[in-house]
């Protein structure tokens, strides 16, 4: 891991990433020339229209897809060293994930859906459950535990989603439009639920947004146009 001239460390770090789609003789390159640094505890917005590449990027920095060109360090590890395997147990221990539309089990409660990842990744049962319950508390719910998914409102269903995507204490959180199936009010309940908890557990925070109000709740924002980084500025 690199430090800037602030001494702070950079715990993501892309340089020249390129990626292409194919199909058939359809090329599409949905990344182009991205160079971007993260700071350790820092939360980022990647802001932008549709399509013009944050999912991708996303999903690139955090190993969930690979690129075609460049190099990407995640905790000074490059990324193309590592085994599809490798990055799918690197991304159990060391990160989490809030998406969109939730991605909760229907069939589990919400201590259940919390606790799988820790029980995915070996740990106890009795530790993967009372270590839910404390997450479930966290993000005010635990009194809502034994609930199933149906039986939630979806800003509770998402601090569900949270409190799974932290309940193996990563180092760095990614988020694609957290707050895009909710209402404004709750949206913003989630934004704030989020940006405390980046600021008491020093976290690292990138979030996917198109909304403004959500991107104004980082450190620093990234817009993208065409695959390409455009802008960067930090959030006064």
């Amino acid at each position: 891991m690199t430090t800037d001239f602030t001494g702070k460390t950079h715990i993501i770090e892309a340089y020249h990433v390129r990626k292409i789609y194919r199909n058939g003789q359809l090329r599409v390159e949905a990344l182009s020339d991205i160079n971007l640094e993260v700071a350790q505890g820092e939360m980022v917005a990647i802001m932008g229209q549709s399509g013009c590449g944050k999912t991708t990027l996303l999903n690139c920095l955090s190993g969930l897809d690979t690129i075609d060109e460049g190099e990407i360090f995640i905790q000074g590890e490059n990324l193309r060293d590592l085994s599809d395997n490798e990055r799918t147990r690197y991304r159990a221990r060391h990160m989490g994930f809030i998406f969109q539309d939730f991605n909760l089990l229907p069939v589990l409660s919400a201590v259940e859906n919390v606790e799988l990842p820790l029980l995915v990744s070996k740990v106890p049962a009795r530790k993967a459950r009372k270590r839910a319950l404390e997450m479930l508390d966290i993000v005010g719910l635990a009194d809502r535990a034994r609930h199933r998914p149906a039986e939630l409102s979806g800003g509770q269903r998402q601090r569900v989603t949270i409190a799974r995507a932290l309940t193996n204490d990563p180092s760095i959180v990614w988020a694609d439009e957290p707050t895009g199936n909710l209402d404004s009010e709750t949206a913003q309940e989630i934004m704030e639920l989020i940006s405390r908890l980046n600021r008491e557990n020093g976290q690292t925070f990138v979030v996917v947004t198109h909304a403004l109000e959500v991107g104004s709740r980082a450190n620093r924002i990234i817009r993208m146009r065409d695959g390409r980084i455009v802008e960067e500025s930090a959030v006064m």
